[in-house]
């Protein structure tokens, strides 16, 4: 079962309309400190927004990460990093006295009800292929039975205007090239001078030091979150995307498991499932076995550093393609149900422009393909130069910096940064 999905998250904003009135109050009453920041990710303590904390936190400014759970809690206190719980009084506090917010989400990882008036960075969790935000009716769908009631359609215009009034919050939301800032401004509704060309944080590791120190690192990464790996073993990652609350298509079914597992063994690699965090599929092959490991959020909440480890993936409409594209992972694709997701949640371009006309419809299919790549040096070089061209599209940065530029704009965009940056780079 899905754990969440748009109708559900929506309904929950239109029955908290008095909270957010309320929080509304609180921070037009409540001054804005002169140098705190919160920080905030809804994947843990990770991704653009970790980056970016190491970038700020050195160079002294009052921060704090608001978590949602002990697990959080726990991995920031190992970090060296001080937290609170994002729903207390004091998560309420320290969000609506922050001068500078980062989420890489929504409003909901720090306090979203007290957001209003602050310096927002968006940070976003990868480059969008399927459209979202304002561009993808999914976006402001009402729950199943709501939805057939045709007298509460007008809702729909409600959740509309409260997902543009919260966009508008937004003072910076880093567009990793050209070709993305116009997807984020679109989604967003964000002017061109909010949404400036810098690189990701986020995937500022997957070009930082060497390419054989960062593949070292990401297999160590990897053994500890799923066990020790064979000498030498090819190294998987399926990772299918959020299907917005729907069943996922492409489980296997118990043959394909079973074929998938021969060719697995044939080749002495290792499937590292990838499931969406807020999906769920039941990957689980009808017999144990150690070729195929789960890796979900609570063991890896933050996947990016383990790319280079990683010597095949297998995707369908994940953003993980684009990060993966910088390493470069040949990519095999599996989408069982491109026309469908197309009507309903739709593509930036067409899905072709990303995955070649070639990809596969059912597991039959992806299977051919992933036996060719690990078994053929030349169809992975060809398949290697595909996502190096992909990534030459969407990158207009590879240099690891990106963190360092996100800060700079944050300073030069906000009014008084001159006298708040005084005594610092």
């Amino acid at each position: 079962m899905a754990s969440f999905s748009f109708g559900a998250g929506n309904a929950r904003k239109l029955a908290t309309l008095p909270l957010y009135a309320a929080g509304r109050i609180l921070t037009l009453l409540v001054p804005r400190s002169r140098d705190e920041w919160v920080f905030g990710c809804a994947a843990g303590i990770g991704d653009g927004a970790l980056a970016l904390w190491q970038v700020a936190a050195a160079d002294g400014w009052r921060a704090v990460w608001l978590v949602g759970n002990d697990r959080e809690a726990a991995d920031a206190s190992a970090r060296g990093i001080p937290s609170l719980p994002k729903s207390s009084l004091r998560g309420l506090w320290r969000t609506a006295r922050a001068r500078v917010i980062v989420v890489t989400h929504g409003f909901g990882d720090v306090n979203r009800y007290a957001v209003s008036g602050a310096f927002v960075v968006q940070l976003w969790h990868g480059i969008p292929l399927k459209r979202i935000g304002l561009d993808s009716p999914e976006t402001l769908r009402l729950p199943g039975p709501l939805a057939r009631v045709r007298a509460l359609r007008p809702l729909q215009h409600v959740l509309g205007a409260m997902f543009r009034g919260a966009a508008r919050r937004i003072r910076l939301l880093p567009a990793a090239s050209h070709v993305v800032r116009g997807r984020l401004e679109s989604a967003f509704a964000l002017p061109d001078e909010r949404v400036p060309v810098t690189g990701e944080p986020r995937v500022d590791v997957l070009s930082q030091g060497t390419a054989e120190q960062r593949r070292a690192d990401a297999r160590t990464a990897i053994a500890a979150a799923t066990g020790p790996l064979p000498h030498a073993a090819a190294v998987v990652l399926y990772a299918p995307t959020w299907r917005d609350g729907a069943v996922d298509p492409a489980v296997p079914t118990e043959p394909e498991w079973h074929a998938l597992i021969a060719l697995l063994d044939r080749h002495d690699a290792v499937l590292l499932v990838r499931s969406h965090p807020l999906g769920a599929g039941e990957y689980r092959p009808p017999a144990a076995t150690d070729r195929v490991r789960l890796l979900g959020s609570d063991l890896a909440p933050d996947v990016t550093p383990l790319l280079p480890g990683i010597d095949v993936l297998v995707t369908d409409y994940s953003s993980i393609v684009f990060d993966a594209s910088l390493v470069p992972v040949p990519a095999v694709f599996l989408a069982p149900d491109v026309e469908a997701y197309s009507r309903t949640r739709g593509f930036y371009g067409s899905y072709s422009e990303v995955a070649g006309e070639d990809w596969a419809a059912d597991w039959s299919g992806a299977l051919a393909q992933l036996d060719a790549v690990l078994g053929d040096d030349a169809e992975a070089e060809r398949r290697r130069g595909r996502a190096e061209a992909l990534s030459a599209r969407v990158h207009a940065f590879r240099d690891g910096a990106s963190a360092e530029r996100v800060y700079r704009a944050i300073l030069a965009g906000w009014s008084g940064g001159t006298a708040a940056t005084k005594g610092r780079r």
